[in-house]
């Protein structure tokens, strides 16, 4: 049986929310969609049915971006994140989600405030270079970006820390965030149907938002193929504070209602 007026009524805007996302325009957007989607459903069961959805408009990201994508910035960071999603599934029991998202968006403000302390100094003068690849740092980061994806939803932000300081084309950034993670939402496909969360029901309900999630990552991309680099990295970095504020709040508010 369908849910009914009041789901579609909350789910229509968290999957339009989740599809810009997909389509380029910055994961604090995405992290809206487990939230709202929670005034509904319990938050085990708005993330289960997020999963087939995010599957969906993964597939519509890659064939849009097919032709971008850094391949050598993906290899680098894949490794650490599939090792994050493994220790994820072995942990899900035990660690507190609230003090997860609490941690990384507390790293990703400090980052995003650096960015802004850089830009100052560029303005003095000082010209900041793109960064290289760095393989410690992009195990780590990998690895907390698929441990997040996998327990919290929230994978997006470390993966930003790792790649936006490369200053890859724009095309390549969005390229490059779609492969990475439209992996991790197949891998993740496993762990979840083996903890039991994703069964018929909730399967038959994500099909009816399909049309809607590929629709809205469409509209996604639409937008940030028109943007140059000197207007989306600020919009990048917006949205990674965006989103850093989100999970600092949602940690905060979640570990005061425990105490």
């Amino acid at each position: 049986m369908l849910p009914d007026f009041h789901f579609y009524a909350i789910a229509i805007p968290a999957v339009l929310l989740v599809g810009f996302s997909k389509g380029g325009m910055g994961e604090a957007l995405s992290l809206m969609g487990v939230p709202l989607l929670s005034l509904a459903v319990s938050p085990v069961q708005a993330a289960a049915l997020l999963l087939p959805i995010l599957i969906a408009m993964d597939l519509v990201a890659l064939w849009t971006w097919r032709q971008h994508g850094d391949m050598k910035t993906l290899k680098i960071l894949l490794p650490g994140a599939l090792v994050g999603i493994a220790i994820g599934w072995a942990t899900a029991a035990y660690v507190p989600r609230e003090a997860l998202r609490l941690i990384i968006g507390a790293i990703t403000v400090l980052f995003v405030l650096r960015y802004v302390y850089n830009l100052w100094r560029a303005r003095q003068g000082i010209v900041i270079p793109a960064k290289p690849q760095r393989p410690v740092q992009a195990t780590f980061f990998g690895g907390l970006a698929g441990y997040g994806s996998f327990v919290a939803h929230a994978g997006g932000p470390p993966f930003q820390i790792y790649t936006l300081p490369l200053k890859l084309p724009p095309r390549e950034y969005t390229g490059t965030i779609v492969r990475f993670f439209a992996i991790l939402n197949a891998v993740k496909l496993i762990p979840y149907f083996a903890l039991g969360q994703l069964d018929l029901s909730n399967l038959t309900t994500s099909l009816t938002l399909f049309p809607l999630a590929i629709l809205a990552t469409m509209a996604g991309a639409w937008v940030v193929r028109r943007m140059q680099p000197q207007v989306f990295y600020p919009f990048m970095y917006t949205m990674a504070f965006l989103a850093g504020s989100k999970l600092v709040y949602d940690g905060i508010v979640a570990l005061a209602a425990g105490s």
